[in-house]
């Protein structure tokens, strides 16, 4: 079969725009017959007509309080100095609150404004105006009264009013039913025992769960291997039972990219490719009058696609449209670079520090899902632009709320596990409060205070000729900054080695041996530092060392190196050995202290972190972790 590359290079709103005119005109928008469901059942769900009161709520005249139900006219003229007394029974009759008002009432006197001169009879020093205290027929819902309008999403509000107005069942549109196709011969279902080259299918759930929480009903369905008729026949049978097909992977131009192909041979193909980044090799097409699409395999594309197409088609079926996510305005802490001619998706994460929100790009590549994970919000990086520079600001679009931002503690710098357990332990005391961490390195951490992205900043950069760590290069990078450095912990960094070390690697000269390759640390990480220390010490040349210019971000990202063969050893701390089930040689211990601007210590962005510091709980945890010594943790160890 020959193949076609990309048909085109839109910008997405352009294709969707295109898409949606294309799918309107052929019916394919319309939502379905409506259903009739009961109230109970009904939130979320988007009503299909305009909901009309059957009842006044309340129904009858109500007392509003518990008291003495009255004629007003018997009141008029009471006050302190010409008291009234009413017979009770007569002219005053004992009611409780939504109790119906008595006949010829028309006012009810709280009960702690009566006064009993005698077993049968009341005084009052007040007059009561009609309807005082009474609840009017209608005083919330009058019949034949619009409750809630049409395509409406349904409240727990909205249930209790349609109930008091007598209505137990609405109209709704029906939850499109969305066909959703996993390919691939390498994915198996999770729990399966994995073997080289195996991929756990796990993102049929994840785009399950966006259909669901867009009012969808998700339809997953078996795996289809990677073969042009397998996945034309997967697509005859979901166009029979859905409203909506859609088919994760495959929708590349690779040679075992069949969807776009399948999709042509039963319908037509309106968009294959977009100008974004993740998410180009989207498909927008149509088989039996239904939308056909087909989104990437890796899961930040397949993501990004569902809400750009998925997303605005599903809503059309429900008769609405979604709302759009809150916005703000942020600072970039750091230069992202992008290729001018598609738009950018790139993932943040947010804190306020002082006066403005700073935005830290975690991970770009499409396959990262934790990226998705720890964003805190997404940042567009226009198509006609190469990116932003450190200091400009950007809009947001925001994952959490504004309030969570505003209480984030925002710590930039060097990569160390105590950092998550540290984020962990300061969620569980402080609710209301999170911890985001950004890796890069001790002297970005540095760099992040000296331009007020961050409240505080890890490190571990030893001075070569004092032996100390980091005061002097506080001192250089934030000359006259007030700051204090607090001590998280000692730790133990050394030789990352596979299981059992069948490379008889047992000192840094080995890494020069023949064949044996290496990963290390971005430049600006206290490990590669106290790495290059180490080296001229020893009179060794890196340029001896293969694989000294591989580079990685974090400790963990060091090991699972190791652990997948990539390499033989990277220098890193023991704890991110131990987790991965790896060998080790320890070389030195280090302090990781965090820097602190003095301005931020008495906040509570740093208060809740000293205060978790000091919890017996959180030591311990870390302890766990090994190669830690937590005996300087909460110390300060430097002023100036």
């Amino acid at each position: 079969m020959k193949r076609k590359v990309y048909l085109d290079d839109l910008p997405w709103e352009t294709a969707l725009e295109r898409y949606l005119d294309y799918l309107d005109k052929l019916g394919a928008l319309s939502p379905g017959v409506p259903e009739q469901i009961f109230v109970e059942e009904a939130l979320g769900r988007i009503t299909a007509a305009p909901v009309y009161a059957r009842i006044s709520s309340p129904h009858y005249h109500a007392s509003a309080m518990d008291g003495m139900a009255v004629r007003s006219a018997d009141t008029y003229g009471a006050s302190e100095t010409t008291p009234r007394q009413l017979e009770v029974g007569e002219g005053a009759l004992m009611v409780d609150t939504g109790d119906p008002l008595p006949e010829g009432c028309d006012a009810v006197i709280m009960i702690e404004d009566v006064h009993y001169v005698s077993p049968g009879v009341i005084e009052i020093i007040q007059a009561a105006p009609p309807w005082q205290h009474v609840r009017v027929v209608g005083e919330d819902i009058v019949a034949t009264e619009m409750i809630i309008s049409a395509s409406h999403p349904v409240r727990p509000v909205d249930i209790g009013a349609l109930l008091a107005g007598g209505v137990d069942k609405i109209y709704v549109y029906p939850r499109p039913k969305v066909a959703i196709l996993p390919t691939g011969t390498e994915l198996v279902q999770p729990g399966s025992e994995l073997k080289p080259g195996d991929i756990i299918e796990y993102n049929s759930r994840m785009l399950g769960a966006m259909v669901e929480k867009w009012g969808g009903t998700p339809l997953r369905r078996e795996i289809t291997v990677d073969n042009f008729e397998n996945i034309k026949a997967a697509l005859v049978k979901a166009a029979a039972e859905a409203d909506i097909i859609l088919v994760n992977a495959g929708s590349s131009a690779g040679s075992e990219d069949f969807t776009v192909d399948a999709i042509r041979s039963l319908g037509t193909v309106l968009v294959h490719g977009v100008a974004t980044k993740p998410g180009k090799p989207v498909i927008l097409g149509e088989i039996s009058g239904k939308p056909a699409i087909g989104v990437p395999g890796y899961p930040v594309s397949a993501y990004i696609d569902m809400d750009l197409f998925v997303k605005p088609v599903i809503f059309k079926k429900l008769g609405t449209v979604p709302l759009p996510l809150e916005k703000i305005e942020a600072a970039v802490s750091r230069k992202m670079v992008s290729p001018i001619g598609v738009e950018e998706f790139v993932r943040v994460k947010l804190g306020q520090v002082g006066d403005k929100v700073v935005a830290t790009p975690i991970s770009r590549g499409a396959g990262i899902l934790m990226s998705l994970v720890q964003a805190d919000g997404m940042m567009r990086i226009p198509q006609n632009s190469e990116g932003y520079n450190t200091g400009d600001t950007a809009p947001v679009e925001l994952f959490k709320s504004t309030q969570e931002i505003k209480e984030t503690t925002v710590i930039i710098g060097s990569h160390d596990l105590a950092l998550d357990v540290l984020a962990n332990f300061m969620r569980r005391k402080f609710p209301e409060a999170t911890l985001s961490s950004a890796h890069v390195g001790s002297l970005g951490g540095l760099t992040a205070l000296r331009r007020g992205e961050a409240h505080c900043a890890g490190a571990h950069l030893l001075d070569e000729e004092t032996g100390e760590y980091n005061v002097s290069y506080v001192k250089r990078i934030l000359p006259g900054k007030k700051t204090i450095l607090v001590n998280l912990v000692y730790r133990e960094q050394g030789l990352i080695l596979a299981e059992g070390n069948p490379r008889g690697i047992n000192t840094l000269e080995d890494l020069t041996r023949e064949g044996i390759s290496f990963v290390n640390r971005q430049r600006g990480a206290g490990t590669r530092i106290l790495l290059d220390y180490l080296l001229r010490k020893q009179a060794l040349d890196p340029e001896q060392i293969s694989g000294y210019e591989h580079e990685e971000y974090t400790h963990m990202a060091v090991a699972v190196a190791v652990k997948a063969g990539a390499a033989d050893a990277g220098l890193g701390i023991r704890a991110a050995a131990r987790a991965l089930g790896l060998d080790f040689i320890g070389i030195v211990e280090e302090r990781y202290d965090l820097c602190i601007p003095e301005e931020y210590l008495d906040s509570p962005y740093i208060q809740r972190l000293l205060e978790v510091m000091d919890m017996t709980e959180f030591q311990e945890e870390v302890r766990r972790l090994g190669g830690y010594d937590l005996r300087g943790c909460g110390k300060v160890m430097w002023q100036g």
